[in-house]
């Protein structure tokens, strides 16, 4: 860990604006990975369809496609609503 230590210390001292965009290139490499946003934007993503379903007329057989737009079938997203 000393020597860790005396090795930023010394780049530090020769050169502080490659150490700076060092450390700059790291956290925006680390902080997506840790970021909360991350999370919930990997939730709406997978909560929301990539290719929407064609509109279907209901013949009175097809209990899982809503016979209305409005109709609340489906994933439930209340989460969503308490970000």
């Amino acid at each position: 860990m000393a020597r860790i230590a005396a090795f930023l210390k010394n780049a530090w001292n020769k050169e502080p604006v490659i150490m700076t965009s060092c450390v700059l290139g790291a956290l925006g490499l680390a902080l997506p990975l840790i970021s909360p946003m991350t999370k919930y934007s990997g939730m709406i993503n997978s909560a929301v369809p990539y290719n929407y379903p064609v509109p279907v007329r209901d013949d009175g057989n097809m209990p899982d496609i809503p016979a209305h737009p409005r109709e609340p079938k489906g994933n439930n997203l209340e989460w969503l609503k308490n970000l």
